[in-house]
């Protein structure tokens, strides 16, 4: 089993003081980073107390080897979308499969806040037609992306708008991929 206390913790931006003072009873920041790197036996006991500080199912600290779950794969940055380069786990969604992928919004654009997370599903070309008027990441040449409401799927082509107003629609041909949002993370 691979112990995700860290992911989960910087996910929510605490840090080690943070969830040891949330424990019941507190703790001390020291044992929450030796739980984190397996140097002290992650119990029962204690993933009960660390979800419990953390705000997430105990079940959620821990994963077998084997999983591959969703990725964070982009950032929203003012009107735009880029790549983060090597795609990461995200970890605050349960029940999760390899065909979802996520967007990290770091500045707040059109419905979307900083700090929210668009969790996307991939779907195949041909069932693109019943996804119109939804948002949609699509995957373009060199770990480009395209992020918007989908108006458009013409075979091969896909037009995208673009957040906010006054953009210019983008029309990609022969996307690598198409995922379309099914489910915003908002954090309090």
């Amino acid at each position: 089993m691979i112990n995700r206390i860290r992911d989960v913790r910087k996910a929510k931006g605490l840090t080690l003081a943070d969830v040891a003072a949330r424990c019941t009873p507190p703790t001390t920041a020291q044992t929450v980073g030796r739980l984190e790197t397996g140097t002290r036996t992650l119990s029962l006991d204690w993933m009960n107390r660390i979800g419990a500080a953390l705000d997430v199912e105990p079940t959620l600290l821990v994963r077998g080897e084997e999983a591959d779950g969703p990725k964070v794969v982009a950032r929203l940055i003012d009107k735009d979308v880029e790549s983060i380069g090597k795609p990461r786990e995200a970890v605050l969604h349960h029940g999760s499969s390899g065909d979802i992928v996520v967007i990290e919004v770091e500045v707040s654009s059109g419905e979307y806040r900083a700090g929210d997370q668009i969790w996307l599903r991939m779907v195949s070309p041909e069932d693109l037609a019943r996804h119109i008027n939804r948002d949609v990441l699509v995957a373009r040449a060199e770990g480009r992306f395209a992020f918007g409401r989908l108006f458009d799927s013409d075979g091969p082509r896909v037009g995208v708008l673009p957040l906010g107003t006054g953009q210019r629609q983008i029309v990609i041909e022969h996307p690598l991929w198409i995922a379309v949002a099914y489910m915003l993370v908002r954090t309090f």
